[in-house]
């Protein structure tokens, strides 16, 4: 349910995310209130917004999958985030300069859901049977904070930090890979950048989204076929800039990229460059 409090701290995000000028921290106005469970209904009000607005929800990312970034916010599960269609780039393509406020890219395994979850306690067998297949990804977060300076509570009201997400093109069966072992590398312009393995993924990208599923059926929203599940990052996430080009190599899943473009040059009047 929307309270005062929910909807202004809601319009203050979708404020920021409309004109690229991060904010202040939104914990301190949801002060007195449940904490993250009123951070939750200020993401629930912004996804039904986009929804009114015409946007097409296409599944959920999770976070906060990394013990240590768990310990950094003092808070001992993941978060949830919405994907939309529209957050959709393709890989190999670019991000248009000012599209994002201050983003960081991080490489993820993808679940892709060929049923509907409504277990609350989900088993890894029902979402082995549950998916079609996994795929590479690469998640370019993003903070309507300004300089990310984040509690647990501006992350979540925040839709889990989420900007926005690239797809690998080659499916794969989740019995032709061990999604706890893979490795991954991240790297940006050639350079290694971040380095991590299944298993760096709260203990696995199946655990992650067993307890995503568990989780959204508990709360009567479940995960349901077609569904995309971003697992959550296997390595530490790099900041992005303009001119950047990024590409991840998850063994057993091929590789996935994207590329930040440029700010577009203007020319003078005499021709030349400002």
């Amino acid at each position: 349910m929307s309270t005062p409090v929910v909807a202004k701290v809601a319009s203050l995000l979708d404020e920021a995310a409309r004109t690229g000028v991060p904010i202040p921290p939104v914990r301190d106005l949801l002060v007195g209130t449940d904490g993250i469970d009123t951070a939750y209904a200020v993401q629930r009000l912004r996804v039904e917004r986009g929804l009114a607005a015409g946007r097409r929800l296409v599944g959920r990312k999770i976070g906060l999958t990394s013990p240590a970034v768990q310990r950094q916010l003092g808070v001992g599960q993941p978060d949830f985030g919405a994907l939309f269609a529209d957050m959709a780039v393709p890989d190999g393509g670019r991000i248009a300069a000012g599209r994002l406020l201050q983003p960081k890219v991080e490489a993820e395994v993808v679940l892709v859901l060929g049923a509907y979850l409504p277990h609350r306690e989900c088993t890894a067998a029902d979402l082995l049977r549950a998916t079609d297949f996994a795929l590479p990804a690469l998640e370019i977060v993003d903070s309507r904070i300004a300089d990310w300076d984040i509690s647990i509570v501006d992350t979540v009201a925040d839709n889990a930090s989420c900007g926005l997400y690239v797809l690998g093109g080659t499916p794969v069966p989740l019995d032709r890979v061990d999604l706890r072992g893979v490795r991954m590398t991240l790297e940006r312009g050639g350079e290694t950048v971040s380095e991590g393995t299944g298993a760096d993924c709260l203990g696995g990208p199946l655990n992650a989204a067993c307890w995503l599923a568990s989780t959204l059926a508990a709360l009567g929203d479940p995960l349901r076929a077609g569904d995309i599940v971003l697992t959550g990052a296997l390595g530490p996430m790099a900041p992005a800039t303009a001119g950047d080009a990024f590409v991840a190599r998850i063994e057993g899943l091929g590789t996935v990229e994207v590329g930040f473009a440029a700010p577009a040059v203007e020319a003078t009047s005499e021709g030349t460059t400002a």
